[in-house]
């Protein structure tokens, strides 16, 4: 019987495993080090924040692996051996493949920093990272300060948890404004102030220098570029990830920042395929980044490559670009492309709406020549995926998104509803006249 070996059991590798099993009678063996059971990453910060359990985050029950023979394997991998096809296990016992999925995902970054390995100083990333959490800042006598190194989606997450115990932060960004390299400026701006006035303490265009030590080897503060020390009790490194490889460098699977694949997810060593986080287009698709360290593109890999693996070979095609996130109290999504400044190009046009009093507002990009729609970043409005998934495939232009923007809104009835706002203001500004349409139903499900 064939042996299909995941080293990895994050939403990438388990999602593979749970396909393959679905599609075939394969042996399955899932090897990882960081927890017993597959869990949510993206409800850590839930956890620490006393709205969930940890059992909580594992969507399936614990007799689920063994219902669906699915070994696991708890421990490190040191070694792939592709000529033998063995795996060699920290705890000195080999494992036999025909088949390898390499999901293991990502690691914070460290970028040198003296102390950066000091007691106190951790990332937000493993369930590892939660406890260490729990035990560095269980309230705010403990933990007097904290301060976060690195402006972006984890960074944020972080800064909540810890004001959550009513925790003083301190949170360093390098770039001028907040995640500035991602969203357009008037967003980026909204949040800065959304971060203010949730009473944290936010230094723009501000670098770490050093983490000083205490006579115990704990941080006990910082010092910036601008000459200031910080004292504080932890300090969290969210300067983005990257891929967990090191165990790979000598294993003649070619590697990049991560491991190298091409559109149906394989390596240049036959039977071995990447996924996840770790893994790296060979050519990015279309604006895509060559690496995406996203919950959903993971679960994407996973089912297509399940597909190869039980001989329907697919190639990896995620779409149209997604995603969503939430920063402190205000949601936020996006689809399509909306590039920040940095990245906009020669033919695209933004226009941006932001509400007068509340942090809500709305970014939409499109072409100035054709005006064909981009994308739309929203800030506090809910907006349905399926229907800008299929104005995109359409390839609709900007004039009639707003007419049916009505459409997209996912809102419960009893929100604001903002879309002739929105309407008039794009009408002053670019000259045309259009009008909201009336929302219909028959539109939202009508099929692409």
């Amino acid at each position: 019987m064939e042996h299909i070996v995941i080293i990895g059991n994050g939403i990438a590798g388990v999602t593979a495993a749970r396909h393959i099993r679905k599609n075939s009678d394969k042996k399955i063996t899932i090897i990882s080090a960081e927890t017993d059971y597959f869990f949510s990453r993206t409800a850590l910060m839930y956890v620490y924040m006393g709205h969930m359990k940890f059992e909580h985050t594992q969507p399936y029950e614990n007799w689920f692996w063994k219902k669906n023979r699915i070994d696991l394997v708890k421990a490190y991998v040191n070694e792939v051996n592709h000529e033998s096809k063995t795996l060699l296990l920290s705890d000195g016992n080999t494992i036999s493949y025909d088949k390898l999925i390499i999901a293991t995902g990502s690691k914070p970054n460290k970028f040198g920093w003296p102390g950066q390995d000091l007691k106190g100083v951790q990332g937000l990333y493993s369930k590892q990272d939660l406890d260490q959490l729990e035990a560095n800042a269980p309230n705010n006598k403990i933990c007097k300060r904290a301060v976060i190194v690195g402006g972006g989606l984890i960074g944020i997450e972080l800064a909540e948890m810890l004001r959550s115990r009513k925790i003083p932060v301190t949170f360093l960004v390098r770039e001028s404004s907040f995640w500035n390299g991602v969203l357009p400026k008037g967003e980026s701006e909204m949040i800065n102030e959304h971060i203010l006035e949730h009473h944290i303490d936010l230094r723009l265009e501000t670098n770490l220098v050093e983490i000083l030590s205490d006579e115990n080897g704990r941080a006990k503060a910082i010092t910036t570029d601008k000459g200031d020390t910080i004292e504080c009790d932890v300090v969290g490194l969210t300067a983005g990830v990257t891929p967990n490889i090191d165990f790979l460098k000598d294993s003649g699977i070619a590697l990049g920042r991560g491991v190298k694949v091409n559109r149906f997810l394989e390596t240049n060593i036959p039977d071995i395929y990447a996924i996840g986080d770790c893994a790296e287009q060979h050519e990015a698709i279309g604006n895509r980044r060559p690496i995406e360290a996203v919950w959903y593109t993971g679960r994407m890999m996973g089912e297509a490559l399940a597909q190869t693996i039980c001989g329907k070979k697919r190639e990896y095609n995620p779409g149209h670009w997604f995603n969503s996130a939430k920063f402190l109290d205000v949601e936020y999504q996006t689809y399509g492309w909306v590039f920040s400044e940095k990245g906009l190009k020669e033919n695209e046009q933004h226009f941006h709406w932001r509400h007068s009093k509340e942090f809500i507002c709305i970014t939409i990009a499109f072409d100035k020549n054709s005006r064909k729609f981009l994308g739309i970043n929203t800030f506090g409005i809910r907006m349905r995926h399926e229907i800008f998934d299929r104005w995109l495939t359409e390839e609709r232009p900007v004039d009639y998104v707003l007419e049916y923007l009505k459409d997209a809104n996912f809102d419960p009835e009893f929100y604001s509803n903002y879309e002739a706002e929105i309407i008039s203001k794009f009408n002053t500004e670019f000259g045309t006249t259009i009008s909201p349409k009336k929302k219909s139903w028959k539109r939202i499900f009508a099929k692409a």
